[in-house]
């Protein structure tokens, strides 16, 4: 394990970060934009939008996915750069939008917060929407706790969800036409964390952000914890990058609070050297 280094030290609340083609996409979430870290060091903005956007993707196509969260839509940008509705989740998510992961052939799977979360509000589970490469909504499971960071095997043939408000992993099989089935807990948390974003490596396993504990922690499938990376500041998300896909990036925020990020922006990406590469291709 290498040192851990910050790389930027003024985000508002860095979430869904995704190595492609060289460069970590990162969303801004309460600076409304997404943004993108590039080899040079140099950080660029991608896109700015009307509220919080959160879960990153790409099409086959090359075209980027954005997930806009209080509207509660997938937005998809054009070739002009301009951003458009690609699927409007309204009838799915019950509360904000959040974090996504796109398939191969290009299906979306999209997680909401379930229920409010300030101000504060009675638990609802969530349901977990499927987006098809057209734009074609679906529920993809129900009675998710706070369904977030997710994750799909290089096959193609599993999603493994962070269930946040239940502290699991939950695994499903994917079927050909994107339905999921065999809902199952791939993994639990140890006490006092809980998963937010998380990402997988070539040997299975998975970090897994605990903003709880402050800290990234690396399990295999029975739940057992064979690596940690402490964070000063609350461990938001993480992902596998770098030239040899050994560079862990992480998310991490002082606050949770959307009025405090926007007006005082601390939140930091962190990157740090670990043995596994990152599973998949760059």
């Amino acid at each position: 394990m290498g040192e851990v280094t910050t790389i930027a030290a003024d985000l508002a609340f860095g979430e869904a970060p995704r190595w492609r083609e060289g460069s970590l996409y990162v969303s801004d979430i309460h600076a409304d934009r997404v943004i993108a870290y590039r080899p040079s060091g140099r950080i660029e903005v991608v896109g700015r939008f009307a509220g919080p956007v959160s879960g990153l993707g790409w099409l086959p196509d090359g075209r980027m996915l954005v997930v806009s969260m209080i509207d509660r839509r997938v937005l998809r940008q054009e070739p002009d750069g301009a951003f458009v509705e690609h699927a409007d989740l309204s009838q799915v998510a019950t509360w904000h939008a959040n974090d996504m992961v796109v398939a191969a052939d290009g299906t979306a799977y999209v997680g909401n917060f379930g229920f409010s979360l300030v101000p504060p509000a009675p638990v609802t589970l969530a349901n977990l929407a499927r987006v098809s490469r057209d734009g074609v909504v679906s529920i993809a499971a129900r009675e998710m706790f706070f369904p977030n960071g997710s994750v799909i095997t290089p096959d193609g043939r599993t999603l493994i969800v962070a269930e946040s408000g239940s502290r699991l992993l939950t695994a499903f099989d994917i079927a050909p036409d994107g339905a999921l089935s065999g809902r199952r807990v791939w993994a639990a948390l140890p006490d006092g964390a809980f998963p937010d974003g998380i990402c997988l490596d070539s040997e299975g396993a998975i970090w897994a952000a605990s903003p709880s504990t402050r800290e990234v922690l690396r399990l295999r499938q029975d739940g057992e914890v064979v690596d940690r990376v402490a964070t000063e500041q609350q461990a938001i998300a993480c992902a596998l990058g770098g030239p040899d896909r050994r560079t862990l990036f992480i998310c991490t925020a002082e606050s949770t609070d959307p009025e405090t990020c926007r007006r005082v922006r601390t939140a930091r990406l962190l990157a740090t050297t670990v043995d596994v590469a990152g599973a998949g291709l760059p």
